[in-house]
C-alpha cells in the first residue's frame, strides 16, 4: 500500500477532503493540483477503474499492469475507493462520504450525476457547506445553457473551437494542434482555482455553492488577445507561423543544429541583440529601432537574425545570449532530463510503481513555497487500494457506512 497523502510535512490544503469523481484527464489533473498542495483526495472509481488505468506506456518488467504512466502522473497522492453508483448501497455510502467532504469534483457529461440521483441540489441538502465543481465540454446550464451542451469534447475538441488552433500553425490556412493537452490542462487549472475560490466563501459564510468550467470557455480565455484583436482592430487573427503578431523578433529561430527561441519584446533588448550579433548598427537604425518599425519590417529584421543563428549551435547561442536577451533553447525530453534547472527545482519526480522494479519519473509540482511546499507525496494507488482505511475514516463519522457486497458491485 502506497503512504497515505498526508505523510511527512503537511502540504498548505492539509484537511481539506475532496471526492474525486473524475476520470481521463481533465478532471484528475485538477484534483491532482489540490492533492499535491495537501487535500485529501479520495478517488471514487467504478468497479472497473478508470479507463486510464488501462493506457501505457508501461514499465518493461511490469506484470502486474494496474496502471501506466498516463495515470501515474495525474493521479499521485490521491487515495482509491470502488463504488458502483449504479447501486444503491453504493450510493447511499456516497452520500456519507459526501457528508464529511468540502469538494466534490466531477466530469462526467451533463446529467449523468442527476440521472443517478446524486446532483449538485441532493449532494447541497446533504451537506450545505459542499463545493460542488464540474469540468464539461461546454459547461452545466446551471450557470448557463450552451447550444452544444450535449456534445462530448476532448481537448483536440476544446483545441479547435476555443481559438488556439486558429492562431496556431506555420500559415494562415493550416491551424495546428498544440502538443500537450492543453484543452484539458488548462480548464483543470483554472477550475482548481474556482474550488478554492469557492472554499474560501465557504470558510467564511457556511455556505457551499455549484463550481463549473467549460472547457471551450477556458481555451477562449488563454486565447485572450484575439478577442481585443477583434474588437479593437476588427481583424481576424490567423495562424503566423513562429513568430508574433505584435512585436518583433519574439519566436523560434534556426540554429546549427536544432532551434532557440529569441524575444525582443522591449527595445533595449533588440539592441542588446544586434550588439550580440555583431551588428549594433542594426539597434538604431530607424527602420528597426522601435518594436512597432520592426513589426512593419518584420521580415527584413526575421532574416538578419537567422542569419547570424543559423551559423552558431543552441550552445553558442545560449552563451552569447543567456543573461542578455530572453532566450532559450528549444528542448526535447531527453534535453529536459539532463538540465539542472530541472534537477535544482525538483521538476522531476521519482515515483515507485506497483509490478515493476523500476522507479518511474513523471513531472514535479512547479508552485514552490516557502512553508508549505507542495510535493509528489505517494505515487497513484491501485484500485479499490485505500477502501478499508476510508470506510473506517467515514464510519466514525456515520455508523451505518458499510463496505458494498459484491453483489452491489456488479449489479
Amino acid at each position: 500500500m502506497s503512504a497515505p497523502p498526508e505523510a511527512g510535512l503537511p502540504g498548505a490544503l492539509a484537511g481539506l477532503k475532496v471526492i474525486d469523481l473524475t476520470v481521463m484527464l481533465a478532471g484528475p489533473f485538477c484534483t491532482m493540483l489540490l492533492a499535491d498542495q495537501g487535500a485529501d483526495v479520495i478517488k471514487v472509481e467504478p468497479p472497473e477503474g478508470d479507463h486510464t488505468r488501462t493506457v501505457g506506456p508501461f514499465m518493461p518488467d511490469d506484470g502486474l499492469r494496474a496502471f501506466g504512466g498516463y495515470f501515474q502522473s495525474v493521479n499521485r497522492n490521491k487515495r482509491s475507493i470502488a463504488l458502483d453508483l449504479k447501486s444503491a448501497a453504493s450510493r447511499a455510502d456516497f452520500l456519507k462520504l459526501v457528508a464529511g467532504a468540502d469538494v466534490v469534483v466531477e466530469n462526467f457529461r451533463t446529467g449523468v450525476m442527476d440521472r443517478l440521483g446524486l446532483g449538485y441540489e441532493t449532494l447541497a441538502a446533504v451537506n450545505p457547506r459542499l463545493v460542488y465543481a464540474c469540468l464539461r465540454g461546454f459547461g452545466d446550464p446551471r450557470t448557463g445553457a450552451s447550444p452544444y451542451v450535449d456534445w462530448p469534447a476532448y481537448d483536440v475538441v476544446a483545441q479547435a473551437m476555443g481559438g488556439v488552433m486558429g492562431i496556431t500553425g506555420p500559415a494562415p490556412d493550416q491551424p495546428l494542434k498544440v502538443g500537450p493537452g492543453i484543452g484539458d490542462t488548462v480548464p483543470a487549472t483554472m477550475l482548481a482555482f474556482g474550488i478554492l475560490a469557492a472554499v474560501r466563501h465557504a470558510d467564511r459564510t457556511g455556505k457551499g455553492q455549484f463550481v463549473d468550467i467549460a472547457m471551450y470557455d477556458a481555451i477562449l480565455a488563454l486565447c485572450e488577445r484575439i478577442a481585443f484583436q477583434h474588437s479593437y482592430a476588427g481583424v481576424v487573427p490567423h495562424p503566423e507561423g513562429n513568430g508574433h503578431p505584435l512585436l518583433c523578433p519574439f519566436g523560434l529561430f534556426r540554429a546549427a543544429d536544432g532551434w532557440v527561441s529569441i524575444a525582443c519584446p522591449q527595445d533595449r533588448f533588440w539592441r542588446d541583440l544586434c550588439t550580440a550579433m555583431g551588428r549594433p548598427e542594426l539597434g538604431t537604425d530607424p527602420r528597426y529601432a522601435l518594436n512597432n518599425d520592426r513589426v512593419v519590417h518584420r521580415a527584413e529584421v526575421i532574416e538578419a537574425v537567422t542569419a547570424w543563428t543559423t551559423t552558431r549551435s543552441k550552445a553558442e547561442l545560449g552563451a552569447a545570449l543567456g543573461g542578455l536577451v530572453p532566450f532559450g533553447p528549444v528542448n526535447d525530453a531527453a534535453d529536459i532530463f539532463a538540465d539542472p534547472h530541472v534537477a535544482v527545482r525538483e521538476m522531476l519526480q521519482p515515483v515507485d510503481h506497483p509490478g515493476s522494479a523500476r522507479r518511474g519519473m513523471i513531472a514535479g509540482v512547479p508552485l514552490r513555497m516557502t512553508l508549505t511546499q507542495g510535493r509528489v507525496r505517494s505515487r497513484a494507488p491501485l484500485l479499490d487500494e485505500h477502501a478499508d482505511d476510508i470506510r473506517a475514516e467515514f464510519t466514525r463519522a456515520a455508523p451505518s457506512l458499510q463496505k458494498t457486497s459484491n453483489q452491489d458491485q456488479t449489479s
